[in-house]
């Protein structure tokens, strides 16, 4: 491995690391352009209608009771005041007790509150929490989610009690093919309402909702533009480790005809964004479930938010969004869908809504390489074989045969640099001067093109495999299959594996020893002894690339994998095991002595033949610059 190819190989850890960072940070500091004023305001006017509507009934009940006793004739109360804003059939609806009703199709188990006519709760029934408790994406008591309308006054539909023919006591079991409709209405007089209808499938987690509007024209105002949604949601903590579980959980949306997504950023900080533009979907994204809000006609426009809970507090993060979909007087029905479900990118493209793509699996190349060859590969692995750490084996030795041509391209090219080293140091003795360097490079490529070597041949191999190792970094922490999946010490391949509880936390390394990482660092150690060991010659005229290799990049890897995937550590593990194997084994079967034979024999017939029209302007260029040089030094020499 001679100078330029140690450098490809400094160059491909610093693109990996690099990558990785900006990937993790490059939406953090997103900035969308300045909200429309007048949509804004709607938009934060509605995140407080509740608030305003006590407010104007205790200032009115203050008012009555510092009358003069002559002017406080028959006062009206506080509840008279809102009574006679809403009108008697729509202030029935402010009071009453809160309900719960559970519908349950295949998948999941839908909890439904009166209050709001709104899903309180959802259960996923194939999914345990890491404890081993039923997996629940948000609960009664910290989520709401309701609709802004201007009748006499602002109202949100969460504050009011809707009516339904659902059963309180028993649980309504989904067993039709097409699905069970549940109705929630909302009554402002005998024969107007406001209409929440749901739609629950049998077999699947996409929930239909439509809005209605019933004879509702002369108690909404005609000053409404918009329909305005207050969606508010804690996630629970449902994976083995708080920091892994949060780096994969943010708040993202679609803008119509994207192809990607947009998103609040991977963070342990609190963020919020003003979005002045359409969407058509807005995701509470968790690191293997979702909670999404779908809009068939988009949104306008919304305020998007989350807040991070504190570690050991049992949430990851509080998500927020308040949007709007143009309202039109004249139009009865809204149609809009929830997803409540795994980010599993099987399901997921079944709805060829975009959604799928919540899942990392990279851009460009690498998200290629994932969708098409990655997760089809491990799928059908999955089909007829139930332990994935056996998955993970064969599926590397597969990657490793596929790209062997490569790997044995990359050794062989390297092979033939090491025999060169003689010759090579010899042009360097013959040449030493500055002002040789052009003598010395024209030598040396004149070597290479003798010997059928070139400088690049060790290192493109390598690059040619990068997106691969890029790909699985991507894969294996945001595969659901993984979830909760044991191997040997391991008890969940998706997450950590710890064999050593640590009584503090290391800055950077974690509160715990990952015996996977460890061991992965040590066959990086293994693997670049063995590579400086037949090419250190050449790697020591780099300075401290002894140190880089054989120590400071294994140290690196195993605090940086720490807390990653347990799955991933070990795929890099088998990786680099086979990789030791293949050196070793192309040592044993490619002799130097009959390679450098073979080189010569090229050599020797290649000598008549004519320079390159690019070897041939490569020494031009050379020749200029030498002549430049020697040009420059002059009145330097002159001088002294």
């Amino acid at each position: 491995m001679d100078k330029k190819t140690l450098l490809g190989l400094l160059l491909i850890g610093a693109i990996f690391i690099g990558f990785t960072w900006y990937n993790s940070e490059k939406q953090a500091d997103y900035m969308a352009a300045k909200a429309k004023q007048d949509s804004i305001q709607k938009v934060k006017q509605a995140a407080i209608d509740a608030e305003n509507l006590k407010r104007e009934a205790e200032l009115a009940q203050r008012r009555d009771t510092i009358q003069e006793p002559e002017q406080a004739v028959n006062p009206m109360t506080a509840e008279q005041v809102l009574e006679q804003s809403l009108g008697s059939v729509l202030y029935a609806a402010t009071q009453g007790e809160e309900k719960f009703y559970i519908v349950e199709n295949d998948v999941a188990r839908y909890t439904f509150s009166n209050k709001g006519g709104r899903i309180a709760s959802v259960e996923l029934k194939n999914y345990q929490t890491y404890q081993k408790t039923p997996l629940k994406l948000f609960f009664p008591e910290n989520s709401s989610f309701g609709v802004t309308l201007f009748t006499s006054r602002q109202i949100n539909t969460d504050d009011f009690f809707f009516k339904t023919d659902l059963s309180e006591t028993a649980p309504t079991i989904v067993e039709n093919e097409d699905g069970t409709q549940v109705t929630f209405r909302l009554y402002a007089a005998s024969d107007s309402y406001v209409e929440f209808l749901y739609t629950i499938p049998k077999d699947n987690y996409m929930i239909d909702y439509a809005i209605r509007f019933n004879n509702m024209e002369n108690v909404i105002s005609r000053t409404q533009t918009d329909l305005l949604f207050n969606w508010q949601s804690a996630a629970p903590q449902n994976e083995k480790g708080f920091t892994n579980e949060n780096n994969y959980s943010t708040l993202a949306y679609m803008y119509p005809g994207e192809e990607s997504f947009e998103s609040l950023g991977m963070s342990d900080k609190d963020r919020e964004e003003q979005v002045n533009v359409a969407m058509t979907w807005v995701a509470f994204k968790q690191q293997f479930f979702s909670s999404i809000f779908l809009a068939k006609d988009n949104f306008q426009n919304g305020v998007v938010e989350f807040k991070t809970f504190k570690p050991e507090s049992g949430y990851i993060k509080d998500y927020s969004a308040q949007l709007s979909v143009p309202f039109n007087a004249t139009q009865n029905q809204y149609d809009f869908q929830f997803y409540f479900g795994p980010n599993k990118y099987s399901i997921m493209k079944e709805y060829d809504l975009g959604i799928e793509k919540l899942i990392p699996m990279g851009s460009w190349i690498v998200g290629w390489i994932n969708r098409w060859v990655v997760i089809p590969l491990f799928d059908w692995l999955g089909s007829f074989i139930s332990n994935f750490g056996l998955i993970i084996l064969i599926m590397t030795i597969i990657i490793k045969i596929c790209i062997f041509p490569l790997t044995y391209k990359s050794y062989v090219s390297m092979a033939k640099m090491r025999v060169l080293k003689p010759e090579l140091d010899q042009i360097n003795e013959k040449y030493p001067k500055q002002e040789d360097a052009m003598k010395k490079q024209q030598a040396t490529m004149e070597l290479y093109r003798s010997a059928g070597v070139s400088p690049m041949g060790g290192c493109l191999p390598l690059l040619i495999q990068f997106p691969i190792l890029i790909a699985m970094f991507r894969f294996f922490p945001a595969s659901i299959e993984l979830r909760q999946q044991p191997f040997l010490w391991a008890d969940d391949l998706s997450s950590f594996d710890s064999i050593l509880n640590l009584p503090f936390s290391i800055p950077f390394y974690g509160d715990h020893v990952s015996l996977f990482a460890l061991l992965m660092g040590i066959s990086i150690f293994i693997s670049s002894k063995i590579s400086y060991s037949q090419n250190g010659a050449s790697a020591s005229q780099i300075a401290g690339m002894k140190f880089m290799m054989l120590y400071l990049m294994p140290l690196m890897m195993i605090f940086w994998f720490n807390n990653y995937s347990s799955g991933l550590s070990y795929y890099y593990l088998l990786s680099n095991i086979i990789t030791v194997g293949q050196t070793i084994g192309f040592r044993y079967i490619i002799d130097d002595k009959k390679l450098h034979e073979q080189m010569k024999k090229a050599q020797t017939a290649k000598k008549s033949k004519k320079k390159s029209s690019w070897q041939q302007r490569y020494e031009e260029v050379m020749r200029q610059q030498q002549e430049m040089a020697k040009r420059n030094n002059q009145p330097q020499r002159r001088n002294k």
